[in-house]
């Protein structure tokens, strides 16, 4: 059995960018940024960064594009998927996480209740027990 789910929890490193699909499918394009501790070259533990492209579609896209800013506390939960395609005569790829659930951790605000794909109220937990993919 294959299986590829991502769960990360990490902070948005731009705005989401809110499209269309020509047959008007909503589409939000994001990044979030995940730090790893790991040792310096000089022997030293400290936080490496990591930079994932995000993906989320349809009507969770519409709801929560506008909350997914710079800076924001977000936990993700989705797959990898891999886009091909060639460029002057050159093969290339990216692989993306194609978001299926999104929890918004943290606010600029200091809102009490801020949305999320579940439509609950933030209780800094990310997702539901039965959500857990392990």
């Amino acid at each position: 059995m294959d299986i590829n789910s991502v769960v990360l929890n990490g902070r948005a490193t731009r705005n989401a960018e809110l499209k269309y699909t020509n047959n008007g499918t909503a589409v939000a394009n994001f990044s979030i940024a995940v730090n790893r501790r790991a040792k310096g070259a000089n022997g030293e533990w400290g936080e490496e960064p990591n930079f994932f492209d995000c993906a989320m579609w349809g009507k969770r896209a519409e709801a929560l594009s506008q909350y997914i800013t710079k800076g924001k506390q977000i936990s993700i939960r989705g797959e990898l998927k891999q886009q091909r395609w060639e460029s002057e005569g050159q093969k290339r790829s990216k692989v993306q996480i194609e978001v299926a659930d999104l929890q918004l951790l943290s606010s600029q605000e200091k809102s009490s209740s801020q949305p999320s794909s579940q439509g609950s109220q933030n209780n800094n937990k990310p997702f539901e027990d039965s959500e857990v993919p392990f």
